[in-house]
């Protein structure tokens, strides 16, 4: 058989075609015949035809005078019957107007408006005015407007919309029926308008009120009231804007403060999965607050920006705007403060740490008080290792050179407890379980499936006593701690002379005993080079010498380390300290002395001991009263705790060869045991009697009991319980001081004067001044007044 010739699919449907066609069970289409377009014949306009015209100039020479008078008279008084034909209301290119004219005597509402179009270009004089169209309003009244146009010379050629933009400032509105009224207004007062801004203001007050008190009474069913409350935070009403804004801010923070949870929301979208009709009324509130607090927090941040100027930014802000933006920076801080664990906190925070280094002081000292608040009240420590390391790298960024206040909100960290040496003790005890894991790894199969089961167990046991939440907090904190010490160190080494080193100082010394002790080493060395370079203030120097001391009392005791540079450093500044402007300095002053003289006492000597003691008793000479009870509180107890300083009381039998030197600036040399504490017998006649009691009591070698004995009440409080117990900062005395009574002195009747150097008195001789010596003695006051 042969093969069959393939075809192609169109070939085989004509055939289909063709066959249906003659079966006649198809029709054959059949093409329609194309309609003819019709041209439209387009007719020649008519040639003007020139034919002699009969309205010649002459013709009006051909009509008798009688005839011109009688169709005059029949034109104006339309008594003609061949007039009454003629339409007059053909128009300018000979077409007739189908519509018929309606009677002059009605007035229609185009001849008012043309009407009123001539009036006011009567009115305007020369002024160009164009006309807009008429607008109805509700009472009726029809309203139209006018746009006066300057026209200016050679101005003709300008386009209509320059002259639009020109004018879009000038439209001026009139009302037909009340020209005459807006003419005779009389100017506002004053009054009148603090009088309307009043009663606005009340209006939107009362308005914000009922909105917040609502939503606080039902806040699921009343959620738009966010919406409308949001609102009034944008108000652009001139008059009132400052005040509402502020009204609606404050409102909104109080609010949020009710209405947020302590706990984080968290948005799951479970697809598919059936709630119950209250739980799903949650999840919608909860999302609706969360979208709302956003809002919120945009805004404010908006309104803050006004604080933080960008460089080359030369915009001059109005006070209003940056009391707005303080307004908005006290609103986040109260958020945080309130709410620290909520969702946003951390974006809260990153915004306000910026403002720590702002340049109005008002901003960086409400900012300060809320992230130290935050540091305080972390049980969780996340936000505050968030808040750290954003602190670290902004330091970084700025090269140290920035405000106090960034670097002082770290000292109300919680990291006093930390020790960083246990990173190490942990390694070496994960060395034993190593050990103690291939021991392991020799036992039998059941005996690690024992040795399992009771790791899970421990394991349990630890959840239920929170041990490991405890673990991983210490963790977080041990955290904090080494990126803290990261900042110092770095100021320390890059930035010795900057504005900020004081308070890394002091940081150090206040989380010194934190240290890891390989660092102690270098640290001292550090240390010791910036008090010898001479460039510190006193508070400074005080601080490296508080520091070095912390570290030598806790873990770095251990440490071969000889703090003797140390002490005479600090006994060469303990003179610099007075009542004056070192005030201030006296409690690190307090802190160091009681560090070196009572917790070191095993390691001092005897003769530095004494000097130290004999310098601290003259400052209490030039100190106040609580800083005087301070010193004589460590006298006190360093007498208590050894004998060596007994010797400083015995005022007959001196040991030793030599003098006491009081300039040296070497406490092992000074020759302190050759004298004596003169110094209590002034301090038993100062004017606090507390003084005169402690002073009193060392003097007779510090009895337990018995005569020259403390009060129960006093004897108890330490050095530093007395230096702030009677603290006189807050302009009282405790107890009261006695008004002093007056003493009678005895005048000399003869003046006797007796001269060691010859040539003074030569010189006083030579002075003629009977007047000083009046009375028998110079008054120098008198003198001076006189």
């Amino acid at each position: 058989m042969g093969k069959k010739l393939k075809i192609s699919a169109i070939k085989r449907n004509n055939q289909k075609r063709n066959k249906l066609t003659k079966q006649g069970k198809l029709k054959a289409r059949r093409h329609k015949p194309l309609k003819k377009q019709i041209q439209k014949t387009i007719a020649p306009p008519p040639e003007s035809i020139e034919e002699e015209s009969d309205h010649d100039d002459n013709i009006l020479d051909m009509v008798e005078e009688e005839d011109l008078e009688f169709l005059r008279e029949a034109v104006s008084n339309k008594s003609y019957n061949l007039l009454k034909q003629i339409r007059f209301n053909e128009t300018v290119d000979g077409r007739k107007n189908n519509k018929h004219n309606k009677r002059e005597n009605d007035e229609t509402l185009e001849d008012k408006y043309e009407n009123s179009i001539s009036k006011v270009i009567e009115e305007e004089g020369a002024k160009k005015v164009r006309m807009l169209l008429p607008t109805k309003s509700k009472n009726g009244i029809i309203e139209t407007k006018l746009i006066e146009e300057n026209v200016n010379e050679g101005s003709d050629n300008k386009s209509d919309e320059e002259q639009n933009k020109q004018n879009d400032n000038m439209e001026i509105e009139l009302d037909l029926h009340t020209e005459n009224k807006d003419a005779n207004k009389e100017p506002v007062s004053m009054i009148e308008l603090l009088a309307c801004r009043r009663d606005v203001l009340r209006s939107k007050r009362l308005k914000i009120g009922l909105l917040s008190s609502s939503l606080l009474e039902a806040p699921e069913s009343k959620c738009e009231n966010f919406k409308v409350l949001l609102e009034f935070m944008e108000e652009t009403d001139s008059e009132v804007y400052i005040s509402v804004r502020k009204l609606a801010t404050v409102s909104l923070l109080e609010v949020f403060k009710d209405l947020l949870p302590s706990y984080h929301i968290l948005q799951l979208q479970q697809e598919g999965v059936k709630l119950k009709k209250e739980t799903l009324a949650l999840q919608n509130y909860e999302a609706a607050l969360l979208r709302y607090y956003k809002r919120y927090l945009q805004k404010l941040e908006k309104m803050s920006s006004v604080l933080r100027k960008k460089k080359g930014d030369t915009r001059q802000v109005e006070k209003p705007e940056i009391e707005l933006g303080k307004l908005a920076v006290m609103c986040m801080c109260n958020l945080l403060t309130t709410n620290p664990y909520f969702n946003y906190s951390v974006n809260i925070a990153n915004f306000l740490l910026l403002f720590l280094d702002n340049k109005h002081e008002f901003i960086r000292q409400e900012v300060l008080k809320c992230i130290s608040q935050v540091f305080k009240e972390d049980k969780r420590a996340e936000l505050s290792l968030t808040i750290v390391r954003k602190l670290n790298q902004y330091i970084k960024l700025k090269a140290h050179s920035v405000h106090s206040e960034v670097l002082s909100v770290l000292l109300s960290l919680r990291i006093k407890d930390i020790n960083l040496d246990k990173e190490k003790e942990e390694e070496t005890k994960q060395k034993k379980l190593m050990s103690h894991k291939q021991r392991i790894l020799a036992l039998s199969k059941r005996e690690r499936k024992k040795s399992k089961k009771l790791e899970q167990v421990e394991k349990e046991l630890l959840e239920t006593k929170a041990e490991e939440n405890k673990q991983s907090k210490q963790k977080l904190l041990t955290d904090i701690t080494s990126i803290v010490f990261t900042i110092y160190f770095r100021i320390l080494k890059q930035a010795p002379n900057s504005k900020i080193l004081s308070i890394c100082l002091e940081g150090l010394a206040k989380f010194a005993h934190c240290i890891n002790l390989d660092f102690y080493q270098d640290l001292v060395t550090a240390i010791n080079k910036l008090m010898e370079d001479g460039n510190l203030s006193l508070r400074d120097q005080l601080y490296c010498i508080q520091c070095v001391f912390t570290i030598l009392s806790g873990q770095g005791s251990s440490l071969n380390l000889d703090p003797y540079r140390f002490y005479v450093h600090l006994y060469k500044v303990l003179l610099s300290i007075h009542c004056g402007r070192t005030q201030s300095e006296t409690e690190i002053l307090i802190k160091i002395l009681i560090q070196v003289l009572i917790h070191r006492r095993k390691r001092i000597t005897q003769n530095r001991l004494i000097a130290f003691i004999k310098r601290i008793a003259i400052i209490a000479l030039q100190s106040q009263h609580n800083t005087a009870l301070g010193i004589l509180g460590i006298i006190k107890q360093s007498m208590q705790l050894g004998k060596a300083a007994d010797i400083l009381l015995d005022t007959d039998c001196t040991t030793g060869d030599g003098f006491y030197q009081p300039e040296l600036e070497e406490p092992e040399c000074c020759n302190a045991h050759c004298t004596a504490l003169w110094e209590l017998s002034a301090l038993q006649r100062h004017y606090h009697s507390v003084v005169q009691k402690m002073a009193r009591n060392i003097s007779w070698g510090v009895p337990p009991s018995g005569e020259g004995c403390l009060p129960t009440e006093i004897a108890k409080f330490t050095p530093e319980e007395l230096y702030t117990e009677f603290d006189p900062t807050g302009v009282v005395f405790k107890p009261a001081v006695p008004v002093p009574k007056q003493i009678h002195t005895k005048k000399i009747a003869t003046p006797i004067h007796h001269f060691i150097n010859s040539k003074f008195k030569e010189y006083i001789n030579t002075i003629n001044n009977t007047e000083l010596f009046a009375d028998g003695y110079i008054d120098f006051y008198k003198a001076y007044t006189n």
